[in-house]
């Protein structure tokens, strides 16, 4: 099972792959195509040329996982872009993504996130 951390970023190959590749491959098009690291603990996605096959490529700390899953009635959301910028997702929107939800890519899915802040006291605090 794909990992839910609330902060597991996704990151999608925004071209065909074709899916006879694996691990070595794969992590050779995270490299190339994205410019990411595949044993960074981040999640890896692609698809197929018919969007019936996806992969999920990822390291979990001792080694790298490759999940794979093809739908038999329908087709998965298109990430295709011609505008060359990376698209990712949220750990929530990966797993609409596997449910085969159409929403994904067209609209965010997941409310932004946000960095937390940690206010130091005024000096004007200290009278």
């Amino acid at each position: 099972m794909i990992s839910q951390r609330l902060h597991t970023r996704v990151f999608v190959c925004t071209r065909p792959v074709d899916m006879r590749k694996s691990f070595d491959t794969l992590a050779y098009l995270v490299r190339t195509d994205l410019g990411r690291d595949p044993l960074s603990g981040e999640i890896f996605l692609f698809l197929s040329r018919t969007r019936r096959t996806a992969k999920a490529l990822l390291w979990d700390g001792t080694g790298l996982c490759l999940y794979s899953k093809r739908l038999e009635r329908s087709r998965f959301a298109s990430p295709w872009r011609d505008d060359g910028k990376p698209i990712s997702l949220t750990a929530s929107e990966l797993a609409l993504f596997f449910e085969g939800s159409t929403l994904v890519f067209r609209t965010p899915l997941s409310p932004p996130t946000r960095a937390l802040q940690v206010l130091a006291p005024s000096p004007l605090d200290a009278r």
